[in-house]
């Protein structure tokens, strides 16, 4: 484990180092241009966040496993194998919404734009104006279209798209209670499913860190539709939902579904966890569930390396994970995303992947409408990981007067 934990190390020294010298040469390029032609080439290199005044230099896409295709994407990175493809955005803090274009939607507009028969939509929010204009297109060239959504965050928000969809004439479903149909999922054509942690939002796409995870499985494919299904014709949402979990092996890589709170998806983490042999790290929106806490600070104390981000809002309350964890020494940080870190994703042993719209809190195990995918592949974990590296860099320690230890 140590061998192992410090050969990564070592390689996240060179990464950095690599990263360092290569900006040096940058400026110093830019510097030598400057001064034969007498244009500011150096002030192309930065963008403006729009928030503070500070700036920020657009994300380059970091080299992928071997067996792993990259896709470009303007503001976010992409990569596909096999069966999977995910998506990473990648916000700059600028608060010009005339800046935000060529996201991660842009991969999801062109499937949208392909789709000939059915296009499933389960969204608990939804106001991206090109994923809005894509699905009502699909509509208006026949496409099958329906939506289900949550009452409050979906439904009634009048400024936002569902309301555009039932004028459009898309038949919408709504969940009718309190708690929330939080799942984020559309399934097309019925090959292929789209989830994660991303609302269907400006804000989901262009300001809070998110994940999205696309995959082309039949089994995949099957378990959200009957998920879909009880929802849209059957009506069943929240705790009297039917179990449409799904366990089965991908192209030789082993996939695990759940959707609760019908399913036990905090028994489903946790296992995952106490098989952990070198690391945990995590990333969370929200992170209040005891037991996935208490589990990460057991394998933390019997020598498991521990890291991971929190979200800074309610990251210091009595409810929350982060107070404990700190004060038992692991390295625990708040994020540095001027809006939010929205991901849900928890990294197992560099091997393992836990992700989708399942908060790590009471409500979404016991009342909200969630899914949780585990796919146990190393080459989609060290794109997770990259993912988290960028996150953890740009994180800060919380600062100790902040947080009471026993």
């Amino acid at each position: 484990m140590a061998k192992k934990n410090e050969k990564r190390g070592c390689l996240q020294n060179v990464r950095v180092f690599a990263g360092t010298l290569l900006g040096l040469l940058v400026i110093v390029a830019a510097f030598i241009l400057s001064s034969i032609t007498g244009i500011d080439f150096l002030s192309l290199l930065e963008t403006d966040t729009g928030t503070s005044g500070d700036t920020v230099v657009v994300e380059a896409p970091p080299p992928v496993p071997a067996e792993v295709d990259a896709l470009s994407v303007g503001l976010g990175f992409g990569a596909q194998k096999g069966f999977w493809t995910v998506y990473f955005n990648a916000p700059t803090g600028n608060s010009d919404r005339s800046t935000y274009v060529n996201g991660i939607d842009q991969p999801l507009v062109r499937d949208i734009s392909e789709v000939r028969r059915t296009l499933d939509i389960a969204a608990y929010e939804f106001d991206n104006e090109a994923l809005t204009a894509a699905v009502i297109g699909a509509h208006r060239r026949g496409v099958r279209v329906r939506i289900v959504t949550d009452d409050e965050a979906g439904l009634e928000e009048e400024d936002e798209s569902i309301p555009q969809f039932v004028r459009a004439g898309i038949p919408v479903v709504d969940d009718e209670r309190s708690a929330l149909m939080h799942n984020k999922f559309m399934i097309l054509d019925g090959t292929t499913v789209w989830t994660g942690s991303w609302n269907y939002t400006m804000n989901g796409t262009y300001r809070n860190n998110n994940n999205a995870l696309a995959m082309r499985s039949q089994r995949a494919v099957q378990a959200y539709q009957t998920e879909f299904n009880e929802m849209f014709e059957n009506g069943e949402f929240g705790p009297r939902s039917t179990s449409a979990s799904a366990s089965f092996t991908q192209n030789g890589i082993p996939v695990s579904i759940v959707f609760a709170p019908e399913d036990d998806a905090v028994g489903l983490i946790v296992r995952e966890l106490e098989s952990a042999q070198e690391a945990i790290r995590f990333m969370a929106f929200s992170f209040t569930q005891d037991d996935i806490g208490n589990t990460v600070r057991q394998r933390g104390s019997a020598g498991i390396t521990v890291e991971g981000i929190f979200e800074v809002r309610g990251s210091e309350t009595r409810f929350s994970e982060m107070p404990p964890m700190f004060c038992a020494g692991f390295d625990v940080r708040q994020d540095g995303n001027p809006y939010a870190l929205h991901h849900k994703v928890f990294i197992v042993d560099d091997t393992t992947v836990l992700t989708g719209s399942f908060n790590f809190s009471a409500n979404a195990t016991e009342s909200n409408d969630e899914n949780l995918v585990v796919i146990r592949d190393p080459d989609l974990a060290a794109l997770y990981l990259q993912e988290f590296d960028r996150r953890f860099a740009e994180a800060s320690p919380p600062d100790p007067a902040d947080i009471e230890c026993e």
